[in-house]
Parts: C-alpha cells; sequence; structure tokens
C-alpha cells in the first residue's frame, strides 16, 4: 500500500469523505500482512452521512460507504443502532461498494464498522458513528402482541394485530422483519399474514414442552412508507406446559389424551350426527367456562323446530369462536362411546368433562380425526393455523415464501463479496 499522503476530496453535502492521515501497513516479524496491527483505514473510506457537528442523517436515505482507492477493496460491514438492532445491506462483487438495503431507524445513534484490505492483503479498521433525525411523518404504526403473558399449550399460536393496515409486500417485509420471537429452546417458526392487519407465528411443529417464549418488536422508529413509521409494541413472554394433545376419532366415539407423549386416559365421546358433523382436524383450546347455557338460535337452528335445545352445560372447553365446545353431556351417556348424537360438540359425562376441564389449559391441542365434517378453517373461527402445512405456512410470510426450509432472515449486516 502506498504512504503518500492522500489529498482531500471534495463532495456533494450528502457525502462525507473521512480523511484522516493515510494508514501505514507494518508487517509482523513473520512478513506475513495479515498478522499485522490494522491499519486506519479512514483515507479509503467514504460514506454519504451527516459532514458537521449537531447533523443528522435523513433516515429516509439509505446509508452507503464506498472504497476511494481502487487497490483497497471492503470486506466487511456492520452496522448497528444503540438498541442493538442491525441495518441489513449488500456489498459489491468487487468490494467497492456496500449499501443498506432495508430502512434507518428515526432519532438513532449509529455505529458503522468498516472492515478492508489493501492489495497485499494487509487488514484495515474504520468505525464511522451518526445520529438520525425524526421521521417525516406522523402516523405510526403501533402492534399488540398476543396472547397476554402466562402459560399455555404447546399449540398455542403468537398473534400481532397492527393498528393500521399494510397491503404492500415490500412494507409487510419491513414490518415482519421487526417483529421477533424468540424461544428456549430454539425452534424454527415464521410469520403469516391473515390479513392487512394480523399476523400469527408458530413453529414447523408444536412448541417444545416447558419453553419459554419471547416476542418483541423492533419497529419503533423504522420508516415503513413515506407516510408511515413503525410505532410501539409492549413485549410479551410466555412458557408452555406439558405437550397435551386430545384426539377424538369420531368413528370409534372415543377420545385419547396424551400428556408428553404418553397414553394418559381413554374417553367415551359422542360427536356430531350427521347434518352437524363435528369439524375434523386441529383445534387449540381458547379457555374454559364451567358453566355455559348453549341455546340452538346461536347457531342457527330455529326454537321450536325439531333440532332446537336450551340446555345448562358444565365443564365447557371452548375450541371455536362459533360455538364448539368438549363438555359434559349428561343427557347422551347412553350414546357415548357408541354414535355421534350432539350438534357438534365433543359431549362426555359430566364426571369426564370435569377430569378433562382440570386437564388441560389455553393453547392445548384438541384434534378430531374420521368426522364427516369439513377441515377446521385456519383463521377466523378459533386457531386452526396448524391445518396449514409447512408449505403453505411459508406462502403466507413476506420474508420466507417459497422457501420452506430456510430458517428465516438473520439480524446480520455482516455481508462479504460473493466474487473476488
Amino acid at each position: 500500500m502506498s504512504n503518500r499522503p492522500r489529498p482531500r476530496t471534495v463532495v456533494s453535502c450528502t457525502t462525507l469523505v473521512i480523511a484522516l492521515c493515510a494508514g501505514v501497513t507494518a508487517c509482523g516479524s513473520d512478513g506475513n500482512p495479515l498478522s499485522s496491527r490494522p491499519y486506519d483505514a479512514s483515507d479509503q473510506i467514504a460514506f454519504n452521512g451527516p459532514s458537521g457537528d449537531g447533523k443528522k442523517a435523513d433516515p429516509d436515505k439509505p446509508l452507503e460507504v464506498t472504497s476511494e482507492d481502487s487497490d483497497d477493496r471492503i470486506t466487511d460491514v456492520t452496522a448497528v443502532d444503540k438498541a442493538g438492532r442491525y441495518v441489513a445491506g449488500e456489498l459489491s462483487a468487487d468490494g467497492t461498494r456496500w449499501h443498506s438495503t432495508e430502512p434507518l431507524a428515526a432519532n438513532a445513534h449509529y455505529t458503522v464498522r468498516v472492515s478492508t484490505e489493501d492489495e497485499d492483503g494487509a487488514p484495515g479498521r474504520k468505525v464511522l458513528t451518526f445520529d438520525t433525525g425524526k421521521p417525516s411523518g406522523k402516523n405510526r404504526l403501533d402492534v399488540k402482541f398476543g396472547p397476554k403473558a402466562g402459560k399455555y399449550g404447546v399449540g398455542q399460536p403468537i398473534t400481532a394485530e397492527l393498528n393500521k393496515p399494510v397491503k404492500d409486500k415490500a412494507q409487510r417485509a419491513v414490518v415482519e422483519r421487526a417483529l421477533k420471537v424468540d424461544s428456549t429452546p430454539s425452534v424454527q417458526g415464521a410469520w403469516y399474514w391473515v390479513d392487512d392487519k394480523e399476523l400469527h407465528y408458530r413453529p414447523q411443529e408444536y412448541w417444545p414442552a416447558h419453553a419459554t417464549i419471547r416476542v418483541h418488536s423492533n419497529l419503533d422508529g423504522i420508516k415503513i412508507s413515506d407516510r408511515l413509521w413503525g410505532g410501539s409494541a409492549k413485549p410479551v413472554e410466555l412458557t408452555t406446559g406439558d405437550r397435551v394433545i386430545a384426539v377424538t376419532d369420531a368413528s370409534s366415539h372415543s377420545m385419547t389424551f396424551y400428556k408428553n407423549d404418553q397414553e394418559i386416559k381413554q374417553i367415551p365421546v359422542t360427536t356430531g350426527k350427521p347434518g352437524f358433523d363435528t369439524r375434523n382436524g386441529v383445534k387449540v383450546v381458547l379457555g374454559k367456562e364451567s358453566f355455559v347455557r348453549m341455546r340452538s338460535s346461536t347457531v342457527g337452528i330455529a326454537e321450536g323446530s325439531s333440532e332446537s335445545y336450551d340446555l345448562p352445560v358444565y365443564f365447557a372447553t371452548r375450541v371455536t369462536w362459533s360455538g364448539e365446545y368438549v363438555h359434559a353431556a349428561p343427557w347422551s351417556v347412553g350414546s357415548q362411546g357408541y354414535a355421534n348424537v350432539s350438534h357438534g360438540c365433543t359431549g362426555m359425562s359430566t364426571s369426564n368433562a370435569e377430569w378433562f376441564f382440570d386437564n388441560v389449559r389455553e393453547g392445548d391441542i384438541v384434534k378430531v380425526v374420521n368426522s364427516n365434517g369439513d377441515t377446521m378453517e385456519p383463521f377466523g373461527n378459533g386457531f386452526g393455523d396448524w391445518n396449514l402445512d409447512w408449505t403453505k405456512w411459508h406462502a403466507g410470510s413476506a420474508l420466507t415464501a417459497g422457501t420452506p426450509n430456510s430458517t428465516g432472515p438473520q439480524d446480520t449486516a455482516r455481508l462479504r463479496p460473493t466474487a473476488v
């Protein structure tokens, strides 16, 4: 590398050239340039940050770092704000230019660490810092995570409700990238856009038993569109209990209750009769009600008709918002284990219903097989999320669509050239 002084480069007001003394390559005792202490690469690096005290970068503009010397190349760039949020970016194949590929946060302090290499392979370093200004718009996208903090079953999806609709795929990617779900033990998972204002997150398989799940947002201050910026979100921490799965076989009129993959109990049941067949597929316990008054009129059956009913029901475990429960049905004990006579619910004796009620929690899995009913819908009537296979689930993500075997985007801006 040449030791000659380098002239200061005159640039436009949007580009700052860091010009200090020229770096000197000092070889180590073994003559290997890689063993040298990194030289100061200030005069080889330019970036489009603010060029004066008190000035702040426009968060609307991408960050760009370039090499000013044709003999040197950029090998690594890491850009991170004070909150620990990394900025994703791309480095050109020849190592002459790096630029951010996602928005900067507003009102943030950034540190950019740049690594370089001269023609002899000696390493250079430069650390840049700058602040970003206020967002240009006042519209904020706030996020509400669900469910509330607590202990749940292994089938509980995570939900994110947005206060404003997001329709554009690129804008959805910005939002989705900022919504973080971390679990211990770690599992692969992905978000699914249910509609313009709601996302669900689930792993490929059920959550592990006794896991800890932390949900938070890095969206605050991030630009989503010209008129929309990321707003606030309260983090949520959940835990899971035992792996509880109750499987009802409508053809054999029996429910098998599993805990941590061990069969615990078999319960004779009755499910929906013809015309009122119980939904097949995986459902998630939505809640438990010790007493419910069930009226046929609430599910579209006219009062006074041959199918109408008005019954007091005890130990009712809800699995759909439209009114499907697992509950005590003392009036049908003679049919339980032998015939399907209900209007869609899973009925059992009062003692069995009480036992079931006491041994399940919100988020546990209730699966129905061999019914003549339709498959549980994925969304809108509870949590039927698990009835979408992993490939279809990935297709609902703005980040991972079409890549079912990926582990999702990484929070990193450390990129190297694809070719030398």
